[in-house]
């Protein structure tokens, strides 16, 4: 008897369809530094023109709020998570996204769930004037279950050498400015997992997945217009381990930062999860708990920064600031 792929569980036919489907959402992305279509051993990318240029990676997933996704059917918030953890990562230095890849894997492959997923990339892509131009589509019977299905990205971006961020100007007196998060963005899913078994359950008005599965906020665009205008001398994305763990990620050695809890106004949604019995320390290290993205700048500079922001349609808030310190372990602290 003749055996098969498909018998073994793999259809190709079914891949050639995401793929065309797919195919539409990245020719949307494309700017006139993508040479060829998709389809290619792999992507060409002409460089733009720049004096000195340094190219910026990150690569990233959305993890288990994945999860949460698939049981409830929502495919296209969990692809923008995917691009948005990567690149406000690549814009921490400075550095614009110039063109993104994903990688899609799966038990079985249905053309429109990987189409969806791959729209809400596209849709990011299109928000922070990146290019996406090309992935991987893995059909993995065996290893991963029907129905499951995994999604990482990587992003690179590229920034003028001497316009580098990263962390070495900051200096004593400099204030912290946060940028408020959407919700949980991607980050802590395991813990709300484990604390809500009825994602349907009633949160203001609305099933409780809704509000988890709201996208990672994408700072790209408004923070690189603030870039063209003040002095930003450091900047964190506010992931897994909370201001705590990120911040002095951008602060150099010397120098520790001081937050003021009382000035970051905590989404409900938070207060929610620590009334599960969650403890306020673990919280403040799990989650961003209001807070996405910060930068360090001169006090001089943050009202225009705030202003900026806020024509861009997000709020900061002026959250601790940079001290002196000999002692590593007190390079953040909260006051």
């Amino acid at each position: 008897m003749s055996k098969n792929y498909k018998e073994a569980g793999v259809d190709k036919e079914e891949g050639y369809r995401s793929v065309s489907l797919m195919k539409e959402h990245a020719a949307k992305t494309a700017d006139r530094n993508v040479l060829g279509g998709l389809g290619s051993f792999a992507s060409l990318y002409a460089l733009p023109a720049m004096e000195e240029p340094v190219l910026v990676s990150g690569t990233d997933g959305v993890g288990t709020k994945l999860e949460i996704a698939l049981k409830h059917r929502v495919y296209d918030t969990v692809g923008k998570d995917c691009f948005a953890m990567c690149a406000n990562d690549v814009l921490c230095h400075g550095a614009k996204p110039l063109f993104f890849l994903d990688y899609l894997a799966c038990g079985k492959l249905e053309a429109e769930v990987a189409s969806e997923i791959v729209k809400g990339i596209s849709e990011a892509c299109t928000e922070a004037q990146c290019s996406l131009v090309g992935g991987e589509t893995a059909e993995m019977p065996g290893f991963y279950r029907k129905g499951d299905y995994d999604v990482a990205g990587f992003c690179v971006g590229a920034v003028e050498r001497k316009k580098i961020v990263d962390g070495s100007k900051v200096k004593e007196g400099d204030l912290l400015l946060g940028i408020e998060s959407s919700g949980i963005h991607s980050n802590g899913f395991s813990l709300v997992r484990m604390l809500f078994k009825n994602m349907e359950a009633d949160f203001e008005g609305s099933p409780l997945y809704k509000t988890l599965l709201t996208p990672t906020t994408l700072y790209v665009t408004p923070v690189l217009k603030l870039l063209g205008q003040i002095d930003i001398r450091g900047m964190a994305h506010i992931t897994g381990g909370g201001l705590p763990e990120n911040l002095p990620r951008t602060i150099p050695e010397g120098l520790g930062v001081r937050v003021d809890k009382s000035s970051i106004p905590v989404p409900s949604i938070f207060k929610y999860i620590q009334e599960q019995g969650v403890e306020e320390e673990e919280m403040w290290n799990t989650f961003n708990m209001g807070i996405g993205f910060v930068l360090v700048m001169d006090p001089a500079d943050f009202q225009t920064a705030r202003r900026l922001l806020e024509k861009e349609g997000l709020e900061s808030f002026a959250i601790g600031s940079v001290v002196k310190t000999k002692n590593p372990e007190e390079k953040f602290c909260f006051v």
